[in-house]
């Protein structure tokens, strides 16, 4: 049976993940800090501490290798995401660097340790990154330069591991999901916010997930360094006041 690992298995993104993957057949490993609803085995581990800590990431890694055991670990999904909002003036360095460490320096350091495996395999690693990596807004400094940064790391990747593995980010717009509604919580704007996407409304969680399973089989074998943007079109939409 082939194996996927997923971080920020728990989510609402993160489950459907690790829902689809498992729908196709695979062996789901997730990783997060709050109990899964969906996936066969719960690894909780906190990127943060994970990307401090060289003892500690050295026994999640080999805890990963035993769950892994003999089944071939065919992709990697870097989902798990921290969103600390505050303007310039107020960020800490605290919170920026908590930001980086669990979206960016988490994903290259659980690729760098599972290369191995993935490469074993012929798998990959799909990155989940964001629409603020291109288009983002007051407050976000962190989020924003931890998910351009990202973007650009999935592109270097692919490069500087040409041949062993495939490496593809996506970068979803609004998704329905608690994290989404908690930033609005007046009602008539989120409504507002459903009517600016082209399409008429926000995304769900398995159109996220539909896409990370896709990049992950044979049948995107031609795609590598990638970032795949499910916006509803929103990126493109430029709004007079």
């Amino acid at each position: 049976m082939k194996c996927v690992i997923v971080t920020g298995s728990s989510g609402r993104i993160g489950s459907e993940i690790c829902r689809l993957f498992r729908r196709e057949g695979h062996y789901v490993i997730g990783m997060d800090r709050q109990p899964l609803n969906n996936a066969d085995v719960h690894l909780a581990s906190d990127l943060n501490r994970f990307c401090l800590e060289a003892p500690f990431r050295a026994q999640v890694l080999a805890q990963l290798g035993e769950l892994v055991g003999d089944r071939p670990l065919v992709c990697l999904v870097n989902n798990a995401a921290e969103q600390l909002l505050n303007p310039t003036d107020d960020l800490t360095v605290d919170q920026w660097n908590t930001t980086l460490n669990v979206n960016l320096t988490a994903p290259f350091l659980l690729t760098q340790g599972l290369l191995p495996r993935l490469e074993q395999a012929q798998g990959s690693v799909v990155n989940v990154a964001s629409i603020h990596h291109q288009l983002t807004k007051p407050r976000f400094v962190a989020y924003a330069t931890s998910k351009s940064a990202l973007v650009g790391l999935t592109k270097a990747l692919a490069i500087d591991l040409a041949g062993r593995i495939r490496v593809n980010a996506i970068s979803p717009a609004a998704i329905e999901t608690p994290m989404l509604r908690a930033g609005f919580p007046n009602h008539d704007d989120y409504l507002k916010l459903n009517q600016i996407h082209p399409v008429g409304r926000i995304g769900q969680p398995d159109e996220v997930a539909e896409v990370a399973v896709f990049l992950a089989s044979e049948k995107a074998g031609f795609i590598n360094g990638a970032n795949i943007q499910i916006d509803g079109g929103i990126s493109g939409v430029l709004k007079d006041l």
